[in-house]
């Protein structure tokens, strides 16, 4: 009997034909956001899901759904996943990190210079008419070369971030994370370990890419914005809820700090209107992996990760990036 398996969102089409050769799949070609109700009947009957961020799998889905078997997530970031909901119940989950540092890393550092160099604000500004004449003060904005580049979280888009920084500008790299990086991990991307108050303090462009929890919510809000330079800026490519959204609109408005590149916002796809409201702020809709070559690798190895959960193809019975490996073993 062939399994079946829920792709919650629009995906590419030949990849999902990857899927067909091997189990029953539903698809969501109108690529809606299901309500919570509507997700898990549309799991109903189902052994395994493809899911993105906007579907939560959590002790209610799973108990109204005692078959299944396996969710794997597009994306790196898995919050929403009860992953101890998951592992409780013998549902194993899997995410997709690597495939996307490097063009996340590409969009950061982009939106970090978007934000220093006031890109998006000058472009406004010509198509709005307004640019008649040079003056020396003209939409001028921060230097990115030789600057101080403070990053918070050192994971492997930070390290990328990182890299792209010292080698290709000259920038004197700092961070800060819960662990130090091992001495030869620090001198291939130009980094020193420093104190949060040290980076928030030196930062000429802080780049955030803490992975979204508990204790990193509203990591950076007034008090901390309060601590930068008034050059500073801010660029986050993490999760919505690391920083206070409401505390870094009020910082911009009074140039507390000079500019902000935001790809992710508390409540996306909602943002705070006050964010809106002002010009010293590039903002993009959660796109920072979005090259297609990066997308389709995304999906692929989602793909991968179900097969494998469901015992298909050459990787059966070992899904290639998994969260909860527990579950695994307590299986075999």
């Amino acid at each position: 009997m062939r399994h079946s398996v829920l792709v919650a969102r629009a995906a590419f089409p030949d990849l999902v034909d990857r899927l067909r050769a091997h189990f029953d799949v539903e698809t969501n070609d109108d690529d809606r956001v299901f309500t919570p109700d509507e997700l898990s009947r549309r799991l109903q009957g189902k052994q395994g899901a493809i899911t993105t961020g906007s579907e939560r799998i959590d002790a209610a889905v799973l108990d109204a759904n005692p078959q299944l078997r396996a969710v794997c997530n597009m994306a790196v970031g898995y919050n929403n996943f009860d992953v101890a909901a998951c592992t409780a119940r013998g549902v194993l989950c899997t995410n997709t990190p690597d495939v996307l540092t490097e063009t996340t890393a590409d969009f950061g550092f982009a939106l970090m210079m978007a934000a220093a160099r006031r890109l998006t604000e000058s472009e406004h500004f010509l198509r709005a008419g307004r640019w008649t004449k040079w003056s020396y003060d003209l939409l001028a904005g921060q230097d990115v070369h030789g600057s101080t580049l403070a990053i918070l979280g050192m994971g492997r888009i930070g390290k990328a971030i990182a890299r792209r920084g010292h080698h290709g500008f000259g920038m004197q790299v700092i961070y800060h994370n819960r662990s130090h990086l091992p001495a030869e991990e620090e001198a291939a991307v130009g980094a020193r370990w420093v104190d949060k108050t040290t980076l928030l303090r030196d930062a000429d462009h802080l780049v955030i890419v803490v992975p979204y929890s508990a204790e990193s919510h509203h990591l950076i809000g007034a008090a901390e914005l309060a601590s930068m330079k008034p050059t500073a800026t801010l660029t986050n490519i993490a999760r919505g809820g690391v920083v206070d959204d409401a505390a870094l609109a009020e910082a911009l408005a009074a140039r507390r700090i000079a500019a902000a590149g935001l790809d992710v916002f508390e409540g996306e796809p909602t943002v705070h209107p006050d964010l809106l409201a002002l010009d010293n702020v590039v903002l993009t809709p959660h796109i920072a992996s979005a090259s297609i070559a990066t997308r389709r690798a995304m999906f692929g190895l989602a793909v991968d990760n179900l097969l494998a959960a469901l015992g298909c193809g050459p990787n059966a019975g070992r899904p290639p990036t998994p969260i909860n490996p527990e579950v695994l073993a307590a299986a075999r």
